[in-house]
């Protein structure tokens, strides 16, 4: 390939990309507008974009708009964009701030986690049941049952927190303790996942083999955190952030992507990249991890444009609406109703109970890299993708509306008091 023609590739791309994050700015624009997480209207506008073009140009002129070439340069940018935004996720995933809440944690926890768990398990059961080869694709019962019980366990640490903020419920009891329910729930899938990843190629030794590299990964991610945590690194840091950001970047991206070459999804990699990284024992590394995350967030939204062309146009032709409707209805039920038991469990009183349930039910963006993992793996097919979405973008949606019927009924209930969200539960007076 002459240079010439690299440049225009090159340019070529740049426009395509800037097109794609105007489209997402303005799905950003209309969630904000409607006072819906802003991740939320990144997502609809990013996934339906491209399915919108191939219905209103036709696949051809789609196809000479976006030549292959061209979508795979989109694709590896959006790779890199989620591997940056994981290394801040890995950030959110420390349990060691349980403190004296501990025991409401844990019972919150068991009730968001397990009920989820279980249906997954169901609606993976109702697949097989129904015999829908387009949902249940050619991936081994474990590994398949493991992807769709875990993509309905999990809880979105990094909308949630976003949502406590704006709501103002991070300091409060109902606020630390979902927040940290949700990060040790993420912990245990982060930990799931690469074991069905394992699993997926259907003999013993594509599990060895993938065990081996994620023990492997692991190491180097040991290593890395006991060299960057010496004081030389460290002082280093300090007076170059901006070097010590870019060294980082570059770190992530390589583990990520070795780890996919020898077998292991590229999210894995880049989570483990994440933990590599000494930031809560040496601030020093905040401002280079804070950097690389706001860098992969910008380019997130690729993530959400190519998942749309490559997954979305064809299942969005047979999209059954009963495993929809039935994929909303027990993500709504094990994560919403499990979260409001668990709490009620833990001696939170009713209407905490509920707000706890309510932001258990959110799973927004690390929904989706769930997905992308699964999908990538060859386990989840577009069809049974597309209903995990759905659910996904509902329950998240339907978060700052329940919060705010949750807010309405308690003062409607409680009229002689300041009855302010998030308030400690009552111990021993559970009404």
């Amino acid at each position: 390939m002459t240079a010439s023609e690299l440049l225009l590739r090159a340019a070529h791309l740049s426009a395509v990309l800037c097109a794609a994050l105007l489209v997402v700015r303005a799905g950003r624009l209309m969630a904000r507008a409607t006072r819906q997480p802003e991740v939320i209207g990144e997502i609809v506008a990013g996934l339906l974009v491209g399915p919108a073009l191939v219905r209103l140009v036709g696949p051809e002129t789609f196809g000479t708009l976006l030549p292959v070439p061209v979508l795979d340069g989109l694709k590896v940018v959006s790779e890199v964009g989620l591997v940056l935004f994981m290394v801040g996720l890995a950030g959110h995933l420390d349990t060691r701030a349980a403190g004296s809440r501990a025991k409401p944690t844990w019972w919150l926890v068991a009730g968001s986690f397990l009920p989820s768990f279980g249906a997954g398990m169901l609606l993976a059961g109702w697949v097989l049941l129904t015999d829908d080869q387009a949902a249940r694709g050619s991936a081994p019962l474990a590994s398949f049952l493991l992807v769709v019980a875990v993509s309905m366990s999990i809880t979105a640490v990094p909308v949630l927190a976003r949502i406590l903020d704006d709501r103002g419920l991070v300091d409060t009891d109902t606020g630390r303790t979902t927040l940290l329910a949700a990060v040790i729930i993420d912990c245990v899938a982060w930990l799931l996942l690469p074991v069905a990843v394992g699993l997926s190629s259907g003999d013993a030794g594509g599990f060895l083999r993938a065990a081996g590299v994620l023990a492997a990964g692991t190491l180097a991610a040991v290593a890395v955190r006991a060299l960057l945590g010496t004081p030389v690194l460290t002082r280093a840091c300090a007076r170059l952030p901006r070097a010590a950001a870019l060294l980082l970047a570059a770190f992530a991206v390589a583990l990520a992507f070795t780890m996919q070459e020898y077998g292991m999804t590229a999210i894995v990699g880049a989570l483990l990249a994440g933990l590599a990284v000494p930031h809560r024992r040496h601030p020093e590394w905040q401002a280079p991890v804070a950097s690389v995350t706001k860098a992969g967030h910008a380019l997130v939204p690729v993530f959400f444009v190519v998942s749309g062309i490559t997954v979305l146009t064809d299942a969005l032709r047979a999209a059954p609406l009963v495993l929809i409707g039935l994929t909303v209805l027990l993500g709504v039920a094990g994560k919403a109703g499990g979260g409001y038991l668990g709490a009620r469990l833990g001696r939170f009183g009713h209407f905490d109970a509920l707000r706890a349930g309510a932001l258990m039910n959110t799973r927004g963006l690390t929904e989706l890299i769930v997905l992308q993992l699964g999908y990538s793996a060859g386990v989840l097919t577009g069809t049974l993708y597309l209903a995990l979405l759905a659910m996904a973008l509902v329950t998240t949606a339907l978060t700052g509306p329940a919060l705010l019927a949750i807010d309405r009924a308690e003062h409607r209930r409680l009229p002689d008091r300041d009855a302010a969200p998030g308030l400690a539960p009552a111990r021993g007076n559970v009404p």
